[in-house]
């Protein structure tokens, strides 16, 4: 996938070939959840800041994320208003 990537204080710009974005929704959450199932379930996890501790085997699996299609979206510093979009994270996870 090619995409326009600005640099140096915005008054540079370049098109790049990226692989996969994988950084952010339901395609960082199926690349987390395979990067746990490596991990030994004995394994002992610093969460916080390092205060708290639990097994990599404790950890609950995380639910999809709900659909708010329909619902109100306050925008514009609250002033405004409109119908959300959000159809939620895929049910096969």
């Amino acid at each position: 996938m090619k995409v326009k990537k600005v640099g140096h204080r915005g008054t540079e710009s370049h098109v790049a070939d990226v692989g996969d974005q994988n950084w952010a929704g339901d395609a960082y959450r199926k690349v987390e959840l395979e990067k746990l199932s490596k991990v030994p379930k004995t394994l002992t996890l610093h969460l916080g800041r390092g205060i708290r501790t639990t097994k990599a085997g404790d950890l609950p699996t995380s639910l999809p994320r709900p659909s708010t299609e329909g619902m109100t979206r306050v925008t514009n510093r609250g002033t405004g208003k409109r119908a959300s979009q959000n159809k939620g994270s895929s049910k096969g996870q």
